[in-house]
């Protein structure tokens, strides 16, 4: 959803609950996807909770452990991997990304994918929606869990008559 033809934002879903798992890894560009999913919320009527994961790689159990409790109504995941001189960057992006995706699929429950990969510091600063950012990839990935919500919401509502 970056760039050209990004699709216009905004939901409002009232009272839904959000939880907001970000990990813990580069502190500046984590309070800038915060900072953005948590107005995002805010703007849309939702409510967000904000839960820290240790690092990327345990994204996927904690988004798990909110989307099965019953206490949420959407997940928006946040993270930041950086590429490094070593194959680890690969496997946690791939295992985040595949466990999202699972976690979604399973419980039903809409995950919002804000999880930056990025080759360098500086394109994730540019991403983090902060003061000189190009993009606020925080917003985007929580318009995208609520959006789904809606759509969700909307396919379950009674048919009219």
């Amino acid at each position: 959803m970056s760039g050209a033809g990004a699709p216009e934002t905004g939901v409002s879903v009232p009272g839904a609950r959000i939880a907001v798992v970000a990990s813990s890894w580069h502190a500046i560009v984590m309070d800038g996807l915060i900072a953005g999913a948590e107005r995002t919320c805010a703007e849309s009527g939702a409510v967000a909770t904000v839960i820290r994961a240790a690092g990327s790689f345990e994204l996927p159990i904690i988004a798990k452990a909110c989307a099965g409790s019953g206490r949420f109504d959407a997940v928006v995941a946040l993270g930041v991997i950086i590429r490094g001189g070593t194959p680890h960057f690969e496997y946690v992006c791939s295992a985040a990304a595949s466990g999202l995706s699972q976690v979604a699929l399973e419980t039903m429950v809409p995950v919002g994918f804000g999880l930056l990969t990025c080759d360098t510091e500086a394109q994730a600063l540019d991403r983090a929606g902060i003061d000189g950012s190009s993009e606020d990839k925080g917003a985007e990935a929580t318009w995208a869990a609520l959006s789904t919500l809606a759509a969700l919401r909307a396919l379950h509502a009674p048919a009219s008559p």
